[in-house]
């Protein structure tokens, strides 16, 4: 059979719905079996990082020819730093049968989905809408405004759920990481990806196709 290749997972989110903390629990309990995309940003380097392991730090020049080269698999600006996934990076991971993981808002996911349509979407949403704005309040670390500001950019979120292909509704954080790992790894096994696999035994079969017993 053909080798396996790697998927592209997307995984977006209301703004704390805990998509960040799913990830950082993933990566720690499945060492290696799970790599998290490395974006290109034109923000400066903070002490202690390096170019190629938080980010590729681009300047404004180089960031703005990855764009107009198509290099970048979706791109957003951020408080005057732009952020963008470098696409050989990606594809350089999933040729190698790596599965690798974009955390990134729902535009950006749309924007991957166009590029590789076989790319699994997940949205990770609390269980109901109260606990979302309990948890934004919970972290004391926004003014009313700033909550009100979230949830509404939230509810606008909500409207492109539908073209995910699973929601996970994170209640408990040790179930959540353990439904992302099921998912990924049941996703390995769809019709829709193994075309190679599923071409491959058919021709395999057309010895048999007469009743011939060879």
């Amino acid at each position: 059979m053909a080798e396996k290749k790697g998927l592209v997972v997307v995984l977006s989110g209301f703004s704390g719905a805990g998509k960040g903390t799913i990830m950082k629990h993933l990566l720690n309990k499945y060492p290696g079996m799970y790599n998290l995309s490395i974006s290109a940003t034109t923000r400066g380097k903070r002490q202690g990082e390096e170019d190629g392991r938080e980010y590729f730090f681009k300047t404004r020049e180089e960031f703005d020819q990855m764009v107009e080269k198509g290099e970048l698999l979706e791109h957003a600006t951020f408080n005057g730093n732009s952020y963008g996934t470098p696409k050989a990076y990606v594809q350089k991971l999933i040729d190698e049968g790596k599965d690798v993981i974009l955390e990134i808002e729902v535009n950006g996911a749309l924007q991957v989905k166009k590029i590789f349509p076989d790319a699994l979407l997940l949205f990770v949403t609390p269980p109901s809408a109260a606990e979302l704005k309990n948890r934004l309040v919970g972290r004391g670390t926004e003014t009313p405004e700033v909550v009100a500001q979230r949830l509404a950019i939230s509810s606008k979120e909500s409207l492109l759920m539908p073209q995910y292909d699973y929601l996970v509704i994170n209640d408990r954080i040790e179930d959540s990481v353990e439904r992302v790992h099921e998912i990924i790894q049941s996703a390995h096994y769809a019709t829709k990806i193994n075309g190679a696999q599923i071409a491959e035994l058919q021709e395999e079969l057309k010895a048999f196709s007469k009743g011939e017993n060879k």
